[in-house]
């Protein structure tokens, strides 16, 4: 089980946090007795809002224009101000303002994960789709290295949480994050800014926007942002998890105010970075072995704080991201509108990181490889805007896409004399590389050498339909029941050409000390019957014989030479790159195609004009994803197929090759009220998933499964309140009960009951800006977030510390989860800023993120090829700088 740490401090602050969120409930309703006239006061907050400023949001979670207030479904919404005084450069920094939005990266810019209410792929394997859907601008970008870049002209965020399947054509199980961007307006306006920091980072942005004439608008957006890298590579002296990208998104729209309106969308971005810095958290004899050879490793004592790292291969990640899409409105009538959205983008990777993780020449080539993406998607759909009690939205949505990817692990000129180490210390050095070349009978120099390695290819299709639709019943004047349902067809297949040329992983020790033990026995009994010459082999007639008159002898003679050879299957753990059983083969025919429903019904009321209540149940629906790396592998009952049939590789291990699709299920009851000087939402939410597609990382590849069920029971809050014009305070609690409702057979063992690892319990941010209009009309704003996690374990449990019999089959799963309980963690973070704001449009800001410069082991894993020593991943340090900007 996970522990938590439960001392004075999180005590305090778990308090501190009740009573904040119980008095911020309570200004709703001292707000409300200062104004009787709500409707009024609503409807000039209306006017006054521009693009999700002041205290009505319009949003769209639910595919209509509606204001947060009236949305009936569990939506965060972060606006483009917010998104600018925070210095929010990316999706991955909306986790410090929307606490049910927890974001993590790892060996690189792809493995970024999204997770709403705990819930969310690992990005870590490039054949699985996220359970967090995201969209730019109604676009569905199938993984995240499609959408990590800058925001560019935002409008605003929407985090929808929960399954949203009935509204979201593709894979939305657990959530949605939504970014809308700005439309070209018809009036003349932009922006330009530039940003200076420490780390030497630099962030140039513009916006410029007009008619083109009287029916046609466009926009420009581009920017540009560098830092230097926090890290130091002691190896080259070179700078790692720096950031180096920049974008380009142009717009323009036709419209002439009549039926028809048309906004076409081009966008491109680049990232070239140095990324990202693993440490060595806990070193091994493994690691000592590494050493003797002239390899060093970073000193784990210093880890979070000293960001340094050894190693010989220069890390990188360049991402190409390039889309059109274009939407078309047109209002068949007064009372229906039908809308299209078609898209095709395409994402190209190719990234390299050191597999060891140290200085020392143990693997080279493009270790994380290359990946494209292309991806074409059309959706339509026809809403009506009726006067009457019924309404409805019914759309179809058509996804197609190609996934090629590629990876390599080779040998470096430093491995054979590793691995010669580490025979020494298994066999108490009575063994060399050189002696067991000679034992498996393999000319010398034949195992480990420079080159060999494993190179992986696989591509995968993937071809998806929906059909959906929501109708809203009116019965009476503030009761909506809203019934919804989406029906999914999903079919993907893969194709694979992998070759693993490490000769000495294929091996078959187990044939081969049946061989030896053979040949062992015929020699010891032809010497016992005193044959000749000597040395010469018993026949087996002869072995018979022997066993038949000497029973008790011929025991021992078997005892003596099964002792000599059992030590040979340790060296089962040397075989890194086992063999690859491609497919589709005469076995397997690598697809899969499935279909399923999903459903919503939601009954909505409001309960005054200015408090809205609603309680419902959804269902979601994510495809089945195939495991596009090494450790993909055919199922037991295939591997038996394929050894009967005379086709499988050596040593082939049963595995899977896809994890079957999730389903999510959830009940929301909810609160939302909107007063003139304070806002709240309140929701209580049980959610399950079944199948969770989990994705295990053994050191070389991954193991990917399904969980049974993952249960989840939380309350979220969000409130804001503005007790004076210029005062504007905000909090945001998310309170999770996680746990593996059912999960007997993950890698771990039975964790059914356990809590999952990397949520923690309780989230929280306390939001607070004043907003001090000068007697020239100039502004001095001042906004400030403190962001609170409380303790969380970075992952499940390490697998190389799993108790095993000679076998190798697991007896005492405890050490894994305590070596992974070692490194539990919990979050304080402070972000600011002071902004003077000139009537004319120009600003100045100056800013910090993570001022208290909180850092924390944020993920672990076991070291590759380095039993018992274990890795990871830290957060970013302290940064601050200054921001000029114009606004015209």
């Amino acid at each position: 089980m996970r522990s938590i740490k439960t001392g004075v401090a999180g005590s305090t602050r778990f308090a501190l946090l009740a009573g904040t969120a119980a008095v911020a409930m309570s200004l709703p309703a001292v707000a409300q007795a200062q104004d009787e006239a709500e409707d009024a006061a609503e409807e000039a907050a209306a006017e006054d809002s521009d693009d999700g400023f002041g205290n009505v949001i319009i949003v769209t979670a639910t595919k209509r224009e509606q204001t947060l207030q009236e949305t009936p479904v569990a939506v965060s919404v972060t606006t483009a101000e917010t998104i600018e005084r925070a210095q929010i450069r990316d999706v991955a920094d909306l986790s410090s303002v929307v606490p049910s939005l927890t974001v993590s990266q790892s060996q690189s810019q792809f493995a970024t994960t999204f997770s709403v209410r705990g819930f969310g792929t690992s990005g870590n394997n490039i054949g699985l789709e996220p359970s967090v859907a995201m969209f730019v601008d109604g676009v569905y970008r199938s993984r995240s290295i499609a959408q990590i870049s800058d925001l560019p002209d935002i409008q605003r965020v929407e985090v929808l949480r929960g399954p949203q399947s009935t509204l979201f054509g593709k894979n939305a199980s657990a959530g949605v994050i939504s970014l809308v961007t700005k439309e070209p307006s018809f009036d003349f306006g932009g922006s330009v800014e530039a940003s200076y920091g420490n780390y030497d980072a630099i962030v140039v942005k513009g916006y410029l926007t007009g008619p083109l004439s009287d029916n046609i608008a466009a926009s420009l957006a581009g920017g540009y942002n560098r830092r230097d890298g926090y890290v130091t590579n002691l190896f080259n002296g070179q700078d790692v998890n720096d950031r180096n990208r920049w974008f380009g998104r142009g717009q323009v729209m036709f419209d002439n105010g009549e039926a028809l309106k048309v906004r076409f969308i081009a966008d491109y971005d680049e990232i070239d970075e140095v990324c990202c810095a693993a440490f060595n958290l806990r070193p091994s004899a493994a690691t000592g072995a590494i050493q003797l050879l002239g390899g060093q490793v970073n000193d784990f004592n210093g880890v979070p704080d000293a960001d340094e790292v050894y190693s010989d291969v220069v890390p990188f990640n360049k991402i190409k991201n390039w889309g059109l899409s274009g939407q078309i409105d047109y209002d068949l009538s007064d009372t229906l509108t039908l809308t299209s959205i078609t898209a095709y983008r395409e994402t190209k990777m190719n990234a390299d990181q050191d597999v060891d993780f140290t200085s020392a020449a143990l693997a080279t080539g493009a270790n994380i490889g290359q990946a494209k993406l292309d991806t074409f998607t059309q959706e339509l759909r026809l809403a009506s805007n009726f006067d009457g009690p019924v309404n409805f939205l019914l759309g179809g949505y058509y996804f197609d896409e190609t996934v090629d990817t590629a990876d390599q692990i080779i040998y470096g000129s430093d491995f054979r004399g590793y691995v010669d180490l580490l025979i020494r210390d298994l066999t108490g050095n009575t063994q060399t590389a050189n002696s067991i070349e000679a034992t498996f009978g393999a000319p010398p120099n034949t195992f480990w050498q420079a080159g060999q390695g494993f190179f992986n290819a696989i591509e995968q299709k993937n071809e998806a339909y929906s059909i959906f639709g929501n109708v809203d019943f009116e019965f009476i004047d503030g009761l909506v029941l809203t019934l919804g349902a989406n029906y999914t067809h999903d079919k993907k297949s893969i194709v694979t050409d992998s070759v693993s040329t490490d000769l000495f992983s294929s091996v078959d020790i187990p044939g081969a000390i049946t061989g030896l033990n053979n040949f062992f026995i015929a020699q010891t009994v032809g010497g016992l019957l005193g044959l000749n010459p000597p040395g010469t082999l018993a026949t087996p007639a002869q072995i018979a014989f022997f066993q038949t008159n000497f029973p008790a002898g011929y025991q021992q003679v078997v005892a003596g030479v099964n002792a000599q050879t059992a030590p040979l299957l340790g060296f089962q753990s040397l075989q890194f790159l086992r063999p690859f059983q491609n497919c589709p083969n005469s076995v397997e025919d690598c697809s899969f195609s499935d279909d399923d429903m999903s459903w919503t019904v939601r009954l909505a009321y409001d309960i005054t004009p200015t408090l809205n209540g609603y309680a419902s149940w959804s269902t979601g629906y994510k495809g089945a994803s195939f495991n596009l790396s090494r450790d993909s592998s055919p199922t037991a009952a295939d591997v038996t197929a394929l050894r009967n049939a005379g086709l499988a590789v050596p040593n082939l291990r049963a595995g899977s090759r896809f994890a079957f699709p999730e389903e999510s299920e959830v009940w929301e009851l909810g609160l939302k009220g909107n007063w003139e000087y304070a806002s709240a939402n309140l929701t209580l939410f049980l959610q399950k998933l079944k199948n969770f597609q989990d994705n295990t990382f053994t050191g070389t590849g991954f193991i990917l499964g399904n969980a049974g069920s993952r249960e989840t029971k939380g309350i979220e809050f969000d409130g804001r309140v503005n007790p004076i014009p210029q005062l504007t305070l905000s909090l945001a609690v998310t309170y999770l009960d996680s746990i593996f409702e059912n999960y007997v057979g993950s890698p771990l063992g039975d964790v059914s009951g356990q809590e999952i690892p990397d949520i923690p319990q309780l989230r929280a941010v306390f939001g607070f800006q004043w907003d001090q209009e000068l007697a020239n009309f100039d502004r001095l704003i001042l906004r400030a977030d403190y962001g609170y996690e409380s303790t969380q374990v970075p992952d499940d449990g390490l697998l190389d510390y799993i108790v095993r019999d000679a076998a190798g089959n697991p007896i005492d799963f405890g050490p894994a989860f305590a070596a992974a309980r070692a490194f539990q963690y919990e979050v304080n973070n402070l972000n600011a800023s002071l902004t003077y704001a000139m009537d004319m449009g120009l600003e100045f800001t100056i800013w910090g993120r993570n001022i208290l410069d909180d850092r924390n082991v944020t993920g672990v894993f076991d070291s590759v090829a380095q039993t018992q020593s274990i890795s990871g991943y830290t957060d970013a340090p302290r940064t601050y700088g200054g921001t000029i900007r114009y606004k015209f």
